[in-house]
């Protein structure tokens, strides 16, 4: 028997987002709705995004990464090239994040190109991050079958041992991604399901917006 879940209801009520009042560049917008959610101590991760991406099977997936960086070149986040999202991103460079904070009611969609970041910059962020992360990275096969937890464990161990007082070398399959944005979409919720969706599309070197129906 189905679990009916139909009656749950919530009424959007903490904001609204105007075309009157909204900056020409969408990364200003962005920066200031981040740091809202930055600055509310109900999210815990405000930089976990949902990245979709599509390769030759054209069966989109979508999977929480963390986001670590951005400016206006774009997004930066990282992962095992040779997982899933990277064979994805080889076969098809591009990807839409996004970022839902529902204590705010904000919702922004993000679309664009994706290319690796330099392996220089790479390997300074993968230094930075605590050494049990770095062991990780050499650990796991990211999205390859294993045969058990214990697997893990055991190899982790193995690295520990081997890279005791040394530094960890960053895998050759390990980096960074950054998305480079062709458009971007500002969700926020409203009353009656009459939402505010304001769209923002790259043309050359401007930004076209447009509201959209909720």
């Amino acid at each position: 028997m189905k679990n009916n879940i139909s009656g749950y209801r919530k009424s959007y009520e903490k904001g609204t987002l105007s075309k009157k009042n909204i900056p020409e560049n969408p990364l200003d917008l962005f920066k200031t709705w981040f740091q809202l959610a930055d600055e509310n101590h109900a999210i815990e991760e405000v930089n976990a995004m949902s990245l979709s991406t599509v390769g030759n099977d054209l069966l989109p997936k979508t999977r929480v990464v963390l986001l670590k960086s951005f400016d206006e070149n774009g997004f930066v986040f990282y992962s095992n090239y040779t997982s899933q999202k990277g064979q994805d991103l080889k076969e098809n460079p591009q990807c839409c994040i996004s970022f839902f904070w529902p204590v705010l009611e904000k919702q922004i969609i993000i679309k664009g190109k994706v290319e690796k970041i330099s392996r220089d910059e790479s390997e300074k962020y993968f230094h930075s991050r605590p050494r049990g992360s770095q062991l990780g990275a050499l650990v796991s096969n990211q999205s390859a079958v294993i045969d058990s937890r214990e697997y893990l464990e055991s190899k982790l161990q193995d690295y520990e041992n081997e890279y005791k007082n040394k530094e960890i070398p960053m895998p050759n399959d390990w980096g960074g991604y950054v998305v480079s944005p062709i458009s971007f979409e500002f969700w926020q919720g409203r009353e009656n399901r009459l939402h505010d969706r304001l769209r923002f599309s790259k043309a050359e070197k401007n930004w076209i917006v447009e509201r959209l129906a909720p």
